[in-house]
């Protein structure tokens, strides 16, 4: 028998048994945490490509959408300016048919001012055009207004008398709420006045207003200094005294125009005054008294002088107003005026 003994050194003995050593045969068994952490790193990698990839799509949509919405944008405003365009263009009498008879009308309306609808530019425009029509038969001025400027009425009077001797058509003032002061300057002109029995007609005067607070600066210790070159410069500074010297000039400037406005009156209404002590202090009359007064010829309304007077009551309106572009013309230029004043404030002026 083989005695197996143990060697003295203690080391243990191999036996020799001639099978092969199977954990050294054996392939490396990967465990389920050892295959995470492998496949880790790959994982990582893939999930920021997809999101490279998600934030390169939406910033290109996101720029796809912005050029679009530019586009839509400036198309608009390039629509909206050439509609601007169009009616500015078109502004002015209505097309009409000149050899269609009509009685034609030119609206005075609101207060009387160079810039407002009823300005001299404005309503001449409109009666030459009404004038110049074969198909216009007369020209009614259509009145509703306060007053305003004398400078204004009195081109507007001048050029109605001008077109009435140079294409022989009658001219018919019809008064709505009021003809007042400036509008009835520019009534006289007209062959007759028609007016509703409750109108307000009349205003013969001429007035400037303004404020005084030398009283009132004076109890509150307000000193002002007003600096000018010219001894007159400064008299209608509602912050310094008027002397009598500047009254009397005021006042004979006032009543030079107040003769003006008279003379107008009685050329444009003749015989037909009825004179009394206060139809030029500028008082005024309803619709009833101005007839009887001589001011109005008859009652009526537009209508009745299209159908009963003029006998055409076909109305074509040739009033020219402010367009849709002219206003936010204006608009635009305040704003850029408003910003001018601004920066030249410190500036002395000339006024």
């Amino acid at each position: 028998m083989t005695d197996f003994k143990r060697p003295d050194n203690d080391t243990p003995a191999t036996e020799p048994t001639g099978m092969p050593d199977i954990q050294s045969a054996q392939p490396d068994v990967v465990s389920p945490g050892n295959r995470a952490a492998a496949a880790g790193p790959a994982r990582e990698s893939g999930w920021e490509r997809a999101t490279l990839e998600k934030l390169v799509f939406a910033t290109l949509a996101e720029q796809t959408a912005s050029r679009r919405w530019k586009t839509f944008t400036r198309l608009s405003w390039l629509a909206f300016f050439a509609v601007l365009l169009w009616i500015g263009l078109h502004r002015g009498a209505p097309a009409t048919d000149a050899s269609v008879p009509h009685t034609a009308v030119v609206e005075i309306k609101g207060e009387i001012a160079a810039g407002a609808d009823a300005s001299a530019e404005f309503v001449n425009a409109a009666l030459r055009s009404a004038f110049e029509d074969e198909g216009s038969k007369a020209i009614v001025l259509l009145i509703n207004s306060p007053g305003g400027s004398p400078v204004q009425a009195g081109m507007m009077n001048d050029e109605i008398l001008r077109l009435k001797a140079k294409y022989k058509k009658p001219v018919y003032a019809v008064v709505e709420e009021s003809c007042a002061s400036a509008a009835y300057y520019i009534a006289v002109s007209a062959d007759q006045i028609y007016v509703d029995k409750a109108s307000i007609v009349g205003s013969i005067g001429v007035l400037m207003d303004s404020f005084g607070f030398t009283g009132l600066m004076d109890k509150l210790g307000v000193e002002r200094r007003l600096l000018t070159a010219g001894e007159n410069k400064g008299f209608l500074d509602p912050f310094s005294a008027q002397s009598d010297k500047q009254r009397a000039f005021a006042q004979g400037m006032l009543d030079q125009i107040h003769q003006q406005f008279i003379s107008v009156v009685k050329a444009g209404r003749g015989k037909r005054l009825k004179e009394t002590p206060e139809m030029f202090s500028g008082l005024f009359w309803n619709g009833q008294q101005a007839v009887e007064l001589g001011l109005a010829d008859h009652l009526g309304n537009l209508d009745y002088v299209a159908r009963e007077v003029v006998k055409v009551e076909e109305i074509i309106d040739y009033t020219r107003r402010d367009n849709v572009a002219e206003r936010l013309a204006k608009k635009f230029g305040a704003a850029l005026g408003e910003g001018a004043m601004k920066t030249i404030q410190s500036i002395p002026a000339l006024r």
